[in-house]
């Protein structure tokens, strides 16, 4: 090195050779090295990292063949408070679409596997200078419409494997909401261009100052003035409102002494949870002699169904008539209906009570982010609440397996979790941005104690639960689960046992894509292994629901399909040349899965349910008598039509569409407003009440599509050239079995989360579940095309449903929201409408019973009560009367 410096000197001036020595020595000094463990370190400790979305509107860089050109633009900002000079690390990162193409000299972006990708940089990668900031522009797949869209625990890896979270991509708490924040996100800015999917997207971001105009629809000052009475209207208002009532308007029955109740002909233990929630709420029970009477008694009665009742309120006594103890159970409800937290009296009167359908139920993924039992056990308290009695637990899917079962430990051991670990023999890898903590609140499962202890909680609220652990598609969990006990056994030499549950071919060459972009996570439905892996698990989870007393009789097998699995599996060749069933191409496989497993529940005694895309396509004289199809097509995209099919051949129809039904969906379009948006970008507590399961296609006349644009909903006739039935109105007097509201948890890594998603809407699905609205436009059995210009749904409709919306809110206002506080639910408080007129801020909200906070920027938070002169921007927010909850603050701008 010094003879060099010698012949340069010798070459050049002084000057030029002490600049060219001190570049070498620059270079020198900064030569890159391996990282090492304390490398990791460093980087996952000093590493900013910002997620920047940019553009929604499809460029040149798009990929043309994706969604027709559709794909948005991002930034990650990477920079750095201390230099880094190592290189061979790499960063994993969840993303829910595919990126495409990147913009950087320096990285390189590869898709791993569902949303997890790697950022890896180049051999032109000069390492990070102290406070340097380095750019990764990125293209990815269809559109990005929310913050919350990026996820959280970016991964820090080196060659070695040694893993850590980069500080600052993880998520925090806010102290004020209790819900989770992603600080490494960039606010938007441009509502065009970043909030919008297209050019004729109509959205309009919910700003304060529309939701102010928004709540003036509706005025509860008449409903605060009625309030004060204990006779108002308020104090007769069940959720969900019952078919017959009516109260005294002057007399009031006195509970300050408490409730004695005399069980006569009814099992004690078929009401106790009930009870026990009158006590939660502050009503007393007790044997004392002046407490009032409550007299229960079973009647025979072979006309009304199940959970019927008839409640009545007198001066001085409450006796309650039903056809079985579920009935009873549910008037008990309504008395904690009727009740006021924190009052003395009940209205006198009489109520005439039955359930217009017999599904009444919720979905909760446990699969994707766990939920842990505690949560189950307050949300089926709930439940009981608000008279809904179908709880399907979705325990397995790509991301997780919840349930334990004892011949098969493996599904917990490694399918229960998610960490970093490559071969996924310990745990699966970190999708969802999950993080490498195995322990993590994402992670997790349900002992058998633990499930039945669930199940017995369901039985005391006389919910059935439904459990579904997804196949053969949505089905990873269970494959790696699998895998890893076929590498144990194979390692200890036990062929057979490590072949006995098998649920992939090891020769199978296909490349495919899930919806989730996952390319190894549907079942070979062509290996005996994978039969005897089903038949295994449900006899093994029938076993537990019967030792809890609450017997397996309807499973949900999900039959999601995954578009082009299977092609190049051997073992899937050899199915179809020695199969006996008919089965000549590879595309008849997955019905003929569904179809195979149907009959195999069936002979077990359990009913299949399934949800409505994978039944599609099977043969409806290959499938058992009794089938439940989810139906969840979209309602713009005349989902109805699937729905109609499937009652019209007589199968259990349970609705889940999704422009309504789906609460992992956002319940504004604010992109602070958490979830997911693919097919609504706005699903509130109103919309849901809107709901009119009996008449699917009217909804066309009121609602809008996905970019807020109308749309048309055919219910007519329609035949293919052949002459045959492609899609059918409803045959008269065939009707859907019930109604389900999905919580799906790919972005829901919290229990506050989940409630706050949950709640308040859960109590309007209750409301249109329970009770068929007087408002509801009646079903043309003869076909009909609806649409915005079609009024079927009458402007004196429209009244009558906004008159009992506002009765509806102004009760969840008044009375259901103290109870929901009362028992520790964090469900939604609203966000505040404001807007600053002549230097005046004017607020409200759309529902009684909070009070309003503002601020400035650099203020502190003073109550509102009345307009306030103000000059300057300003905050608001909504908190509880008790003062222990506050809702999320929304910026008023002084003009």
């Amino acid at each position: 090195m010094k003879l060099l410096l010698v012949v340069c000197c010798m070459a050049l001036s002084v000057s030029a050779c002490q600049s060219n020595t001190e570049s070498r020595q620059q270079k020198q000094s900064t030569k890159l090295s391996p990282a090492t463990n304390a490398a990791i370190d460093t980087i996952a400790q000093s590493l900013e990292i910002k997620y920047q979305q940019v553009d929604n509107r499809p460029s040149a860089q798009c990929d043309q063949q994706v969604e027709g050109g559709n794909c948005y633009k991002a930034n990650l900002r990477l920079s750095t408070h201390k230099a880094i000079n190592s290189t061979q690390w790499k960063i994993y990162f969840s993303h829910i679409t595919p990126i495409q193409s990147i913009e950087s000299e320096e990285f390189t972006i590869n898709h791993v596997n569902g949303d997890l990708h790697v950022i890896e940089p180049t051999d032109k990668f000069t390492g990070f200078k102290t406070n340097e900031t380095k750019v990764i522009t990125f293209y990815a797949d269809f559109w990005s419409l929310s913050e919350t869209d990026a996820m959280p625990n970016y991964i820090v890896v080196n060659n070695n494997d040694y893993a850590k979270v980069v500080n600052s991509t993880k998520a925090i708490i806010d102290e004020d909401t209790g819900l989770e924040l992603l600080p490494f996100v960039m606010p938007y800015t441009d509502t065009e261009r970043q909030f919008k999917r297209t050019k004729n997207d109509k959205t309009q971001r919910l700003t304060a100052e529309r939701l102010y105009e928004r709540n003036k629809k509706y005025d509860f000052s008449s409903y605060l003035t009625q309030n004060q009475q204990s006779t108002g209207v308020i104090a007769q208002q069940i959720i969900p409102t019952p078919s017959y009532s009516k109260f005294s308007s002057t007399r009031t029955l006195n509970i300050s002494e408490g409730l004695h109740f005399n069980f006569n002909n009814v099992n004690k233990n078929k009401v106790t949870a009930a009870i026990n929630r009158l006590e939660k709420l502050g009503i007393k029970r007790t044997n004392s002699a002046l407490a009032i009477d409550v007299n229960l008694h079973l009647v025979a009665n072979s006309t009304d169904p199940q959970g019927s009742y008839q409640l009545a309120i007198k001066a001085d006594a409450i006796d309650i008539n039903a056809v079985d103890e579920s009935g009873i159970f549910y008037a008990i409800q309504s008395l904690a209906s009727l009740y006021k937290v924190a009052s003395d009296t009940l209205p006198v009167g009489d109520v005439k009570d039955l359930p217009h359908y017999q599904f009444r139920g919720i979905l909760v993924d446990v699969a994707r982010n766990f939920r842990d039992k505690n949560f189950i056990l307050k949300l089926l308290d709930q439940m009981g609440a608000y008279k809904l009695n179908k709880l399907h637990l979705h325990l397995g899917d790509d991301e997780g397996w919840r349930l334990a079962i004892p011949s098969l430990p493996e599904l917990t051991q490694v399918g229960s979790k998610r960490c970093f670990d490559k071969t996924e023999q310990q745990c699966l890898l970190p999708q969802l941005g999950a993080g490498v903590d195995a322990s993590s609140e994402a992670n997790g499962f349900y002992s058998v104690a633990d499930y039945q202890e669930i199940l017995k909680a369901a039985s005391a609220r006389h919910i059935q639960v439904i459990p579904s652990l997804d196949m053969p598609g949505h089905s990873r969990a269970a494959i790696k689960s699998m895998t890893a006990r076929y590498n144990k056994y194979l390692k200890q030499g036990d062929t057979l046992k490590a072949e006995q549950f098998l649920l992939h071919d090891p020769s199978d060459t296909t490349q495919y894509s899930s919806v989730q972009y996952y390319n190894d996570n549907t079942i070979n439905v062509c290996l005996e292994s994978s039969y005897a892996f089903i038949n295994e698990v449900m006899q093994q989870v029938k076993a537990i629901h019967s030792e809890a007393k609450h017997p397996l009789t309807r499973y949900h097998i999900g039959a999601d399909e995954t578009a082009g699995a299977w092609v190049s599996s051997p073992a899937c060749a050899q199915y179809i040349k020695n199969n006996d069933s008919g089965i000549t191409k590879l595309s008849q496989l997955g019905s003929h899965f569904i179809e195979r497993i149907a009959n195999m529940l069936e002979s077990m005694d359990i009913e299949t349910a399934a949800w409505s895309d994978g039944l599609s396509h099977t043969n409806l004289h290959n499938m058992p008598a009794v089938v439940q199809a989810n139906s969840w097509g979209l309602l713009m995209w005349n989902g109805h039509q699937l729905a109609h099919q499937f009652v019209n051949q007589d199968w259990q129809v349970v609705l889940s569409n999704p422009d309504v039904l789906y609460f992992d969906f956002p319940y504004e379009a604010d992109p602070k407003e958490p979830g997911y948006y693919w097919g609504s970008r706005h699903i509130n507590t109103e919309k849901v009440f809107q709901f009119m399961p009996d008449n699917l296609p009217v909804h066309a006349e009121f609602w809008l599509d996905r970019e807020d644009n109308p749309y048309v909903a055919d219910d007519t006739l329609k035949l293919d050239e052949a002459g045959n039935i492609k899609s059918a109105p409803l045959i008269a007097n065939k009707h859907v079995l019930g109604i389900q509201g999905q919580l799906w948890s790919e972005n829901t890594r919290t229990n506050n989360m989940a409630e706050y998603k949950l709640f308040p809407r859960l109590l309007s699905l209750a409301e249109r579940a329970w009770h068929k609205a007087s408002w509801s436009v009646p079903y043309n059995y003869n076909g009909f095309v609806y649409s915005q210009n079609s009024d079927r749904f009458t402007k004196q409709l429209a009244q009558l449903r906004d008159f009992k919306w506002q009765t509806f809110s102004a009760t969840l206002g008044l009375k259901e929201f103290a109870k929901l506080e009362a028992e520790n639910i964090h469900f939604r408080i609203p966000n505040v409408g404001a807007q600053i007129v002549k230097s005046t801020l004017f607020a409200n909200l759309a529902y009684p019973g909070f009070l309003i906070e503002y601020k400035t920027v650099d203020g502190q938070w003073s109550d509102y009560k009345q307009p306030v002169k103000v000059d300057a921007d300003i905050w608001v927010r909504a908190k509880t009367i008790s003062g222990n909850r506050f809702g999320r603050a929304l910026k008023v701008a002084h003009p």
